[in-house]
């Protein structure tokens, strides 16, 4: 190995004789220039050696060891690379065209220009990299790891990412038009003025992320978790958010246009001066959301977003359209909750959402010196009666509300199609649609041996109870209250201070049709 130390040049021959009789370490040569076109190298140590401007086209360099070397200018295209060790090494203008990277370890190295079209990357380690102006069209980076690396103003057109590693990387005016970031990690990561067209995101982290002015029409954001991000001045347009987590995002002045957001979950999101006209937004949470100066025309309120539920907006309209209440079912029982009745509850209801996800999120409970209310939030006016159904289960009254309900939609039911408009008849069969599923799961729940074993005879659950709908307008409906709801006896002491408040609530019959389609009415707040 000695004789190869210092070398100015080293003759291809030799090389390839040393390599040959089982010599792998050549570090620091001074191989400038080289031609060495399809050589095998596999395994090799070539560690701090100078390749820049070489011809490395096709060669076979698995598994060896290029840290620190110098490889700019160099020509690798078709070269495999495979677990290769390439750390701290330069690539900068180097092509790597179709080269196999797969697996390979470039941590800090340089690759500013280099041209990796169609390059299989997958699962190499990259963090730290400064791969600025790269062209990586079509690339494949799966699972790969580029989390703080520099990709600014790099081309990355239909490049495949999925699960990729970009924390808090720098992808500032970088192109992913058509590329595939499915599963991909960009937590932190700075996208400014990106170009994310078309691009698959599905699934995608990008919470905390900056994507200013970042352009992603088209985009598929299905599922994604954008929360805390800065998306100030998008293009949204024709985005599919559906789903998508962006709660606390700063969407000023993004342009939300024919983007679909059914069920997206935005609360606390900053809307202003925003662009939304005919977005798909069923499901989606109205309150708690920015809308000052916010622009939309028209919304589509169908559940498939097929535009069969349009509302049109205009400025009077909008800042109560999108400050309305989420819908809720509460439950108010005429007694304070204690421990042991709490515990009660929370496995009773535990065990009913492993049958049912109707409630598979926990109730709000609020709970004074008289009274307990325990609240089921959702994101839908159709599922009101089906959760109600479902939430009164472990209470006495649950067999009357049930009643009470069933009736109800046997009312809804019986009405003449031509009595109603084409949108409170919709309302009415997924109401009926979505409560017979909920009875039907319902009765396969055994409740001998399932739920009665957790609230069989604890006083609490006998105690009268009040059910009340309230849909997305706040109307509130009365399901069903026991006819001693709020009828106390007044305290035995005589200082006024202490006499305890009668609240009476009258016991009425079942609420003629009336009242019943003018709660419907109010879902989404729609007119006729």
């Amino acid at each position: 190995m000695g004789i190869l130390q210092g070398c100015a040049l080293m003759i291809i021959e030799e090389l390839q004789e040393k390599y040959a009789a089982g010599e792998r370490n050549f570090t620091d040569l001074n191989l400038f220039e080289a031609n060495l076109s399809g050589i095998n190298l596999s395994g090799a140590n070539l560690s701090g050696v100078n390749l820049s401007v070489a011809n490395l086209s096709g060669a076979n360099l698995t598994d060896s060891n290029l840290s620190k070397a110098k490889l700019n200018i160099t020509k690798l295209n078709g070269a495999h690379l495979s677990g290769t060790n390439l750390n701290g090494a330069d690539l900068n203008v180097a092509n790597l065209v179709l080269v196999n990277l797969k697996k390979a370890q470039l941590i800090g190295a340089k690759l500013i220009r280099a041209e990796l079209i169609r390059a299989e990357i997958s699962e190499a380690n990259l963090s730290l990299a400064d791969l600025s102006g790269a062209t990586l069209i079509e690339a494949t980076l799966r699972k790969t790891n580029l989390s703080g690396c520099n990709l600014k103003g790099a081309n990355l057109r239909f490049a495949s990412l999925t699960g990729a590693n970009l924390v808090e990387a720098n992808l500032q005016g970088v192109d992913l038009s058509g590329a595939d970031l499915s599963g991909a990690d960009l937590s932190g990561a700075e996208l400014r003025q990106a170009n994310l067209t078309g691009a698959n995101l599905n699934g995608a982290y990008l919470s905390g992320a900056n994507l200013r002015w970042a352009v992603l029409s088209g985009a598929s954001l299905k599922w994604t978790n954008i929360s805390d991000s800065k998306l100030s001045g998008a293009d949204l347009s024709r985005s599919d958010l559906s789903q998508a987590n962006l709660l606390g995002a700063s969407l000023v002045h993004a342009d939300l246009s024919n983007a679909c957001l059914i069920e997206a979950n935005w609360i606390g999101a900053d809307l202003t001066g925003a662009t939304l006209t005919g977005a798909k937004i069923y499901g989606a949470s109205r309150l708690g959301i920015k809308t000052e100066a916010l622009t939309c025309e028209w919304v589509d309120l169908s559940r498939n977003g097929d535009k069969s539920q349009v509302y049109y907006l205009n400025s009077r309209k909008i800042k109560h359209f999108f400050h309305e209440t989420l819908p809720k079912v509460k439950i108010t029982i005429d007694a304070p909750l204690d421990s042991a009745s709490n515990y009660a509850l929370a496995a009773t209801y535990y065990q009913i959402s492993r049958q049912l996800p109707q409630l598979s999120q926990p109730p709000c409970i609020e709970v004074n010196s008289c009274r307990t209310v325990i609240s089921f939030q959702m994101n839908s006016d159709e599922q009101l009666f089906a959760v109600a159904y479902v939430a009164i289960m472990p209470f006495y009254d649950a067999s009357k509300t049930q009643e009470n309900i069933v009736n109800i939609m046997k009312i809804l039911n019986s009405q003449e199609p031509s009595y109603l408009t084409r949108v409170i008849a919709q309302h009415i069969r997924q109401l009926n649609t979505i409560l017979t599923q909920s009875i039907k799961q319902v009765n396969q729940i055994n409740l001998d041996q399932v739920l009665l074993k957790f609230y069989n005879g604890i006083k609490f659950f006998q105690t009268p109870t009040k059910i009340t709908l309230i849909n997305s307008s706040d109307q509130k409906f009365n399901v069903y209250y026991h006819p001693t709801f709020g009828k106390r006896t007044l305290s035995k002491f005589n200082n006024k201070s202490n006499v305890e408040t009668i609240i009476q609530v009258p016991q009425t019959e079942l609420y003629p049709v009336g009242i019943i389609l003018d709660f419907i009415k109010g879902f989404h707040n729609l007119e006729n």
